[in-house]
């Protein structure tokens, strides 16, 4: 583009925030805004990618909505009908959700959720799909505990009172104790650090949400085919 770099020395983004910054206060217009929105989002780019192209344009225009522009399919810069905070806020979130149900994400993910989804806030979403995998276990298995204590007196196998097979031979025993240990391994890597550490110490992006949720559902799908000894 030919835009001066001011502060080569910096990080790439604020590199680049300080060249187009630099550019807007000399000139006075986007254009040059518009220029490098046009040619970082250029299709070509992503076709390896094509869902990092999704997620990038949604972002894009839940900040470029509020003055009355988008980003088109095709990767340019439009007019578009000026959004207000809570109308970018819900498009941005429905392609989390589109996402979510592309997936197939299990049904019992959205009971616990629904409400941080349509917020974006990937952070307390996933605390509160995990939250909703104890309370699964609470309502099949009658006890009241929590966390590991409830996963290993819930799936134990030597006095079980939920099983996920047949628990007769060395195999199912042994996938028995493995999905216990990844349940306990859900609760600890996951549920504990979100629920003890702010957010602004505990960060959570989109993607690994998306890895979160599609674990969670696993873990439901198989509670779907336990049975209660």
């Amino acid at each position: 583009m030919q835009v001066e770099d001011p502060s080569p020395g910096l990080t790439k983004w604020k590199r680049l925030f300080n060249a187009l910054a630099h550019q807007q206060n000399k000139h006075q217009v986007g254009n040059h805004l518009v220029m490098f929105v046009n040619r970082a989002m250029k299709p070509a780019r992503f076709v390896q990618q094509p869902e990092k192209f999704r997620r990038m344009r949604d972002g894009l225009n839940v900040a470029m909505s509020l003055a009355g522009y988008a980003v088109n399919e095709q990767g340019q810069v439009v007019h578009t009908t000026r959004e207000t905070t809570v109308s970018g806020a819900l498009a941005r979130a429905k392609h989390l959700a589109d996402t979510l149900h592309a997936r197939g994400t299990h049904p019992q993910v959205f009971v616990y959720c629904t409400a941080e989804l349509l917020a974006e806030n990937y952070f307390h979403a996933v605390l509160e799909a995990v939250k909703g995998v104890a309370e699964r276990l609470r309502q099949m298995s009658g006890l009241t505990n929590d966390g590991a204590e409830l996963v290993n007196q819930a799936l134990s196998t030597k006095a079980p009172i939920i099983a996920i097979n047949g628990l007769k031979t060395e195999t199912e025993l042994s996938e028995q104790k493995g999905f216990a240990n990844l349940l306990v391994g859900v609760f600890g890597a996951i549920r504990n650090p979100t629920a003890h550490a702010p957010k602004v110490v505990w960060p959570m992006p989109e993607q690994d949400a998306l890895d979160i949720f599609a674990l969670i559902s696993y873990v439901h799908r198989k509670l779907d085919l336990a049975s209660k000894v």
